[in-house]
């Protein structure tokens, strides 16, 4: 997603619509890449040198945390507690994918580009949230 993009999604003047917004990108990316994991873990697996069942399990996990996520953008004011949860979960998955890789995986070197890829994206995310949630309690003091 360019920069452009993001800037169009976030082209509004009610932070509550902004935080909503990348609360419901998160769930939709999520959601598309743990559906990916669940349908394809075998020819994923071998593409990126990453066994199978972990893709499987992730999948689950994903689809699951994609649900809640996106369950939390549909709410008209998402609390901000569920949502610093959201900004530190995608953290920690940023930083052990980062840590898995250095440490465990032992992927190809498509596994290696997508593990790095994957843990920028959901860290901007994270990024993005946090900044629409510090957005909106600024306009609401």
């Amino acid at each position: 997603m360019s920069a452009t993009s993001l800037a169009t999604l976030a082209r509004t003047s009610d932070p509550q619509t902004v935080l909503r917004r990348f609360l419901a990108l998160d769930a939709v990316v999520t959601g598309a890449n743990g559906l990916a994991y669940l349908v394809a873990s075998g020819p994923l697996g071998r593409f990126l040198g990453v066994d199978s069942a972990l893709l499987l399990a992730l999948g689950a996990f994903l689809a699951g945390y994609a649900a809640a996520v996106g369950l939390l953008a549909s709410r008209a004011r998402p609390a901000a507690p569920l949502v610093r949860a959201v900004v530190e979960a995608n953290l920690a998955w940023a930083v052990l994918s980062l840590l898995a890789l250095a440490l465990w995986l032992s992927p190809t070197t498509a596994g290696a580009v997508w593990t790095v890829l994957q843990a920028l994206t959901v860290a901007g995310f994270a990024a993005l949230q946090y900044a629409a949630l510090k957005s909106r309690q600024g306009s609401s003091v």
